[in-house]
């Protein structure tokens, strides 16, 4: 019997003795010591079957299979994409990779750690020079010691800044080069309307873009303001309790995990509100806006529906309540077409809806943060409203204004709540019974 086939036997055997033996009456050291054992033969059993897969293309031959990869996923019941995949290892181990073989059969490394560093040498350019592959090949056997696959992955990309620094900044450049190339050209957004309310946003974007985006929001997601955030975004307040109770720091923080992916939706709404459409494209024939068009008696009474239109026919976003354009009417990135009973336009945008900058600066000043009693949203993240409604004639002043961030904002808007001012100024909301 050929060596090979009776290490085989002996491992089977050895296991078969074992079989019914139950580990959980082994001491803790022992189980410790067996795990890392084990752990050393599977690296040892594995590289041993992948030197045999490489050379057993007569196998195949011998069966009529492509390769020793279907012939195994036949007789192994194995997957065929892991079997082409241990082919391919195998290969590579045998013909470019001996120091990650060697390191393979003596348990230096594992197969997931194989993986991931023939993976890495696969990636290098191909006018490397021999003696820096092997440098390369080297270096992350020895990194193997100290790092898990995630690591060695990290590693592996930019293993020619370790062994080759001058190669790997030119090298490094083309990489970015391409994938930005490769990125502009795959780079996709969709919009679609779900018909309840919401839009699915899905695509993908360059990492660059997504890069500003991410930055963007957490602008208005700052976690040192996360306890602020939860209360201002659920509307909790004090209902929760005190520090000590079941509303206390700890369930806050929860909160504020949980809650994470809307608040970044609620930020995402707050940024497109944020943006100056003076500094937006031309777009049919005019500054990009969106225009709201609904009658004098519903943007005072808020009771009612509203059409939006943003300049593309067929997108689906067509309707909102009444309640919605009074709050956007607010904001001078929302232009309100106001008609009269006989549809004859009332107002279209007219300049003194809107609050300048230089008042924008007088009411940060001044409030410094949201003026909603409780919250702490700074002011650089909230948005100018009228304590009076603009529908209802009131003057865009500073006598008449307040900071509220986005959410409050809402809530202001919102005719299940009631608003009073307090002594010191702040908001109080009172939702109606």
């Amino acid at each position: 019997m050929h060596p090979v086939n009776a290490v085989a036997a002996s491992i089977s055997s050895s296991l078969k003795s074992v079989a019914d033996v139950n580990p959980t009456f082994m001491r803790t050291n022992e189980k410790a010591d067996a795990l890392l054992a084990l752990a050393d033969a599977e690296s040892r059993v594995a590289e041993l079957r992948l030197r045999v897969m490489a050379a057993a293309g007569d196998v195949a031959e011998g069966e009529g299979f492509r390769s020793i990869a279907t012939w195994l996923a036949h007789h192994g019941h194995v997957r065929r994409g892991d079997a082409a995949a241990d082919l391919r290892l195998a290969e590579a181990l045998d013909r470019d990779l001996p120091v990650l073989a060697a390191a393979l059969r003596e348990a230096r490394t594992n197969l997931a750690q194989t993986r991931v560093i023939a993976h890495a040498m696969a990636e290098l350019p191909d006018d490397v020079d021999q003696d820096v592959l092997a440098r390369a090949e080297a270096e992350l056997v020895r990194l193997a010691e100290d790092h898990d696959p995630k690591d060695l992955a990290v590693l592996g990309r930019r293993i020619l800044e370790l062994v080759d620094p001058d190669r790997f900044e030119e090298a490094e450049r083309r990489r970015l080069e391409q994938a930005e190339r490769y990125a502009a050209q795959r780079q996709r957004l969709r919009l679609r309307a779900a018909g309840d309310g919401l839009t699915r946003i899905s695509g993908v974007i360059p990492d660059a873009v997504a890069a500003r985006l991410a930055t963007y929001l957490h602008a208005f997601t700052n976690p040192r303001l996360a306890d602020g955030a939860v209360r201002a975004s659920t509307g909790d307040g004090d209902a929760t309790g005190g520090a000590g109770g079941a509303g206390g720091a700890g369930a806050r923080r929860f909160r504020a995990a949980v809650n994470h992916p809307r608040r970044l939706a609620e930020a995402f709404g707050q940024l497109l509100e944020a943006l100056d459409p003076k500094r937006l494209p031309i777009h049919g024939g005019d500054a990009t806006n969106v225009t709201v068009t609904i009658t004098l008696d519903a943007l005072r009474d808020g009771i009612g529906t509203a059409t939006l239109d943003n300049g593309v026919p067929g997108d689906g976003f067509d309707t909102l309540t009444a309640t919605q354009a009074r709050r956007l009417a607010c904001n001078a990135k929302i232009i309100p077409a106001v008609l009269g009973t006989d549809s004859e336009v009332l107002d279209l945008g007219r300049a003194s809806r809107l609050f300048t900058k230089a008042q924008r600066r007088a009411l940060l000043l001044r409030d410094t943060t949201c003026r909603a009693e409780g919250c702490d949203i700074p002011g650089t993240w909230s948005e100018a409203h009228h304590l009076v409604p603009w529908s209802e004639g009131g003057a865009t002043d500073l006598d008449n204004a307040a900071l509220l961030c986005s959410h409050h904002h809402h809530r202001a808007h919102d005719p299940g709540y009631d608003t009073s001012r307090m002594a010191n100024g702040d908001l109080r909301f009172h939702r109606r019974r």
